[in-house]
């Protein structure tokens, strides 16, 4: 078993890395094909193919019903989208932050993911909260594709970035669907010998989807987000993870409800904990994009060591520790205050600075 697992994890991480560059060299060219901003290629067709994962996770556990599977799989993925996969890019390089970012999608995934807060607070999400979810997909993404070409000039100009798209668009296209297959296949391959692995452990269901599963059907986005950031296509790796965290809480939420028999039930350990971590994480994109529309090094460490602090609690948790008292009271009594009065100071002299600019 276990040189069978091994391989399955080394031939899933090639295909993970190969996939992505792949991907990300089909979707460039598209979008200077097309006229497409790059930022709108990352936040609909990159997103939505490596949240493909997720969608086909949470729609197979909707239908057996493990629901903590389904929803811990959604929270556990914007929380690591967010948190690790930007902290990974920005660590490795800045990421500049397009104005249409800070000024429409962020305050949009805000708002919807207060939605599936308000939607879940009563401990289940039903088929029409489901059905209202998934309508909203298809608004955003209808919306992000006709407002494109209004705002390709611009974007150009203030990014500065050139794309050159010298294949046809068929094999373009070509290129975005078989690297978006190698994601995937090698994706799955990573999970299924992960879920293995945890539960021989006698990991539960809801820490097996808020770890080991979202993190796994995550992996497409951490490989894209980082290629992307590396060839120095900054647009659509800040957009690759935005889109796919609305994907995420419309979509792939959406569609398990519907696919569900009466909703989902909803554990209260995601209502009073990791639904707050993951707004709490949404809400703090928008000073730190805000803020020079630029994430520095210095935001994205901050990212990764609180991505790493989150893991640190759900397995003290799983223990019944003492130690997660400790670090309970730390991060609410002192991390927490004290990087949203950083961030707070950010963003307010930010707006001092526009305003004395303007």
């Amino acid at each position: 078993m276990t040189p069978i697992i091994l391989a399955q994890t080394i031939l899933g991480f090639v295909l993970l890395v190969a996939g992505a560059e792949v991907m990300v060299r089909g979707a460039a060219e598209l979008a200077a094909r097309f006229g497409i901003p790059p930022l709108v290629i990352g936040l609909t067709v990159v997103a939505f193919g490596t949240s493909a994962p997720e969608l086909a996770v949470a729609i197979q556990s909707a239908l057996e019903g493990q629901a903590d599977i389904a929803l811990g799989n959604v929270i556990g993925s914007n929380i690591l989208n967010i948190m690790l996969v930007l902290g990974l890019a920005a660590m490795i390089t800045p990421l500049v932050v397009g104005s249409r970012i800070v000024r429409t999608d962020v305050p949009i995934l805000i708002g919807v993911s207060v939605l599936f807060f308000a939607f879940a607070f009563d401990g289940r999400i039903s088929v029409l909260n489901g059905a209202i979810l998934f309508c909203g997909s298809i608004v955003y993404t209808l919306y992000a594709i006709f407002s494109a070409r209004k705002e390709t000039a611009a974007i150009a100009d203030e990014n500065g970035e050139e794309y050159s798209a010298n294949r046809h668009p068929a094999l373009s296209m070509l290129l975005v669907l078989v690297g978006l297959g190698m994601l995937v296949f090698g994706a799955d391959m990573l999970v299924a010998s992960a879920v293995v692995i945890a539960r021989w452990l006698g990991v539960s269901e809801l820490l097996i989807g808020l770890t080991v599963i979202s993190i796994g059907t995550s992996l497409p986005e951490i490989a894209t987000t980082v290629i992307a950031a590396m060839r120095g296509m900054r647009d659509m790796a800040v957009g690759n993870v935005v889109g796919s965290c609305l994907f995420n809480v419309l979509a792939v939420t959406g569609a398990a409800a519907i696919f569900s028999a009466d909703g989902l039930n909803v554990d209260p350990a995601l209502i009073h904990f990791d639904l707050p971590v993951m707004l709490a994480a949404t809400v703090a994109c928008l000073p730190i994009f805000a803020t020079g529309h630029l994430i520095a090094r210095w935001e994205g460490l901050l990212f990764f060591l609180y991505y790493l602090a989150y893991m640190a609690y759900l397995i003290l948790a799983t223990h019944s520790s003492e130690s997660i008292e400790l670090m309970h009271k730390a991060m609410l009594g002192f991390v927490g205050p004290l990087t949203f009065v950083t961030l707070l100071l950010l963003w307010l002299r930010e707006i001092r600075n526009k305003r004395k600019a303007g």
